[in-house]
């Protein structure tokens, strides 16, 4: 085997690459089996990529599909109805219809980009291959940061909302009932383990269940919203359509609006989770864009269903949000069927699919953590980027996982707030290397002295340039708008304190890379790669 290994290395630096591992470091890991090395193009993407297939390719469409839709999880966060505050039925209405038409163009361009380069590094490796080059490796270097700590945040922020909707349901049962902090804490911490626990032992047979989550992501919509449109009492269609409300206090319905579009954005976000498993698709560079349009066309119906069943059911949006188990819907499914076990059984749902979106998340996390390590873009890398012989799973980055999560989650005990703060970061971290890597491939697309972009399977052709362009018109004023409280006056309870998390990962690993050895341990992955293979 290792052998064999040292042939792959070798053939590498004959076609001008830098491989990735030195030879004797990856004669302790095991290549996996032929079986599992994808198609003669998945071989092919790899020798030009300078990497070494040591993750299992065992998902092909319809389960990567699955664990794309499933993880964005849009009508499932959309009931949450965060929006109500700012916006109300009428800016639900409209800002999912923004957040629709801006994720054409941005997921286009990312279809387009995952096409051309196949990998589990993403967008840092995008942006090391597209940006300039007096750029290209401090902005890679910094891309791979936040969507690290980005992803990491966002097991935490959904297992929070699963095991808060527990603690809802409880309130609803037993109105005797206080919620404490460390009650949702330790069901915080039961969703990581449960979601690490499957990827790690149960990671060979993920594919097959993500056939039966795709299954209950859509019908389970289907039995939530049926008996809500049969029994509910309705309102008109101006009111639930065009009735726009500012109840954060902003000056104007039109700052409201934008804030309260961006947490009908977040439903919509993170489709990038498909490419960071691209290392474990089947055909990737054709399977990968239509995974991720299909997906989020697929998303954006089951959302305009959930829109709509909302906008006109919630007929007394004051007293929903003031309803004992904190969470809207759940007051609305009870005042619709009066029944507690039906409430139960309709939340039911949307807690499996959200706990199944965190085993997803983890995945995708780790596998970010992996990639990025294996350009030693982390301390500790070495330790990070190693995979378990014989399981092919990059075990180490599901550890970290792990404990980030816990840790993160305990926090909790100490300041709610301190824990709404790291996971904030998630949106904004992700929208930054959206706009990073698109405006990076909008400059290589002008740059006439660098070479045409790369063939691939899905390309925009002559559209490109405008669709990218168009995505970056939409991608800048929500980056902007994460930043903003959701109401005032702000104090130390409502502030967004976002800014703060992504200030500081992006002051700290700055810090790292000039002072701590970053900038001379960090190998972008465009050193690594060859396009004339």
């Amino acid at each position: 085997m290792a052998e064999k290994i040292v042939h792959v290395l070798h053939t590498n630096e004959k076609l001008g690459a830098v491989p990735e591992w030195n030879a004797a470091e990856v004669a302790d890991d095991e290549l996996v089996a032929d079986k599992y090395q994808g198609t003669s193009a998945d071989r092919h993407d790899m020798r030009m990529l300078g990497r070494i297939q040591v993750l299992r390719r065992n998902f092909n469409f319809i389960p990567i599909l699955g664990f794309s839709v499933v993880l964005i999880c849009t009508w499932e966060l959309l009931n949450l109805t965060f929006a109500l505050t700012n916006g109300g039925t009428g800016g639900l209405f409209w800002g999912f219809t923004v957040a629709c038409i801006a994720c054409v163009f941005i997921y286009l361009s990312m279809a387009e980009m995952a096409s051309m380069t196949p990998t589990a590094g993403g967008q840092y490796h995008w942006v090391s291959e597209f940006s300039p080059r007096w750029c290209q490796k401090y902005l890679s270097y910094i891309t791979g940061w936040l969507l690290a700590i980005g992803w990491q945040g966002a097991i935490v922020g959904l297992s929070f909302v699963a095991g808060t909707i527990v603690q809802g349901l409880i309130t609803l049962n037993n109105p005797n009932y206080v919620p404490e902090q460390w009650h949702g804490t330790l069901l915080v911490i039961a969703a990581v383990v449960i979601a690490v626990a499957i990827n790690v032992f149960l990671s060979k047979t993920l594919p097959i269940a993500e056939w039966f989550i795709l299954i209950l992501h859509v019908v389970g919509l289907f039995a939530i919203i049926i008996p809500l449109l049969a029994m509910a009492p309705k309102n008109s269609a101006r009111v639930a359509l065009l009735d726009i409300t500012n109840s954060g206090g902003w000056s104007s319905k039109g700052t409201s609006f934008m804030i309260g579009l961006l947490t009908v954005l977040s439903s919509m976000m993170g489709f990038d989770c498909a490419v960071h498993m691209s290392e474990e698709v089947q055909n990737a560079s054709e399977t990968l864009p239509k995974a991720i349009l299909w997906g989020a066309g697929l998303n954006a119906v089951l959302g305009y269903l959930t829109v709509f069943t909302l906008c006109f059911t919630m007929t007394d949006i004051p007293s929903l949000l003031d309803s004992p188990t904190t969470f809207p819907f759940l007051q609305l499914f009870y005042n619709v069927t009066r029944s507690n076990v039906a409430t139960a059984i309709m939340a039911a749902i949307i807690i499996i699919t959200l706990v199944m979106a965190v085993v997803s998340e983890v995945a995708t996390a780790s596998r970010q953590i992996w990639a990025f390590s294996r350009d030693n873009g982390f301390p500790f890398s070495r330790f990070l980027r190693r995979v378990k012989p014989g399981w092919n799973i990059p075990l180490n980055a599901l550890w970290v996982s792990l404990a980030f999560g816990v840790i993160i989650a305990l926090i909790n005990l100490g300041s709610s707030v301190a824990l709404n703060a790291i996971v904030s970061l998630t949106i904004s971290a992700l929208i930054s290397s959206y706009i990073l890597s698109i405006g990076c491939l909008i400059s290589r697309r002008l740059r006439a002295s660098d070479p045409p972009l790369p063939v691939s399977k899905f390309s925009l052709g002559k559209y490109g340039l405008a669709i990218n362009i168009i995505a970056m018109l939409f991608l800048v004023p929500f980056f902007i708008f994460c930043f903003f409280p959701v109401g005032t006056p702000v104090d130390r309870e409502t502030m967004n304190f976002s800014v703060v998390m992504f200030g500081g990962i992006t002051i700290f690993a700055t810090g790292w890379y000039f002072v701590g050895g970053g900038r001379e341990g960090y190998r972008p992955p465009n050193l690594i790669q060859n396009r004339d293979v």
